[in-house]
């Protein structure tokens, strides 16, 4: 349920997202960013004949795939070591990220998504609205690299 912050209720109010710039958000802020739809997480496959970058159905070992979150966020580096880090110098360059991805669509000047939890005070809305990878991803662990292919479910981005 949501709780309604007075200084977010004042009048003129507006959040950090629609008045600074991706590159001039604190660490916090840029973090409080991420919806937790763990779409980011899902093993991508590169066509070596085209380039194209297509994705699975398959989460990064580290991916909770009820809770959509990482396991070991602060040493999933060391853990994974191909993890990838997003931070405001990338986003250009992320084009496989999903349309519905906060930082994709703040980057190209849209908004926050109404089930963005920053907006409706829910972290649960993501997965409502059917954003996230809950009930339909599954763990790479256990598939062998020749079977990855199997799981494509799309092009990226």
């Amino acid at each position: 349920m949501h709780n309604p912050d007075p200084v977010q209720e004042a009048p003129g109010y507006r959040p950090f997202w629609e008045v600074k710039p991706l590159t001039a958000m604190s660490h916090a802020e840029w973090e409080s960013l991420c919806d937790g739809c763990g779409q980011c997480c899902l093993i991508k496959v590169e066509d070596e004949d085209t380039g194209g970058i297509y994705l699975t159905r398959l989460g990064c070992k580290l991916l909770d795939t009820t809770s959509c979150r990482c396991r070991d966020y602060p040493r999933r580096k060391k853990r994974v070591p191909d993890c990838i880090s997003i931070g405001p110098d990338d986003i250009s360059r992320l084009s496989w990220l999903p349309q519905t991805c906060a930082y994709r669509s703040l980057a190209e000047g849209r908004g926050l998504e109404w089930w963005h939890p920053l907006v409706s005070g829910d972290p649960e809305t993501v997965h409502a609205a059917g954003i996230s990878v809950r009930g339909w991803a599954r763990s790479e662990k256990g598939v062998k690299p020749s079977a990855i292919a199997r799981y494509i479910i799309g092009e990226a981005g």
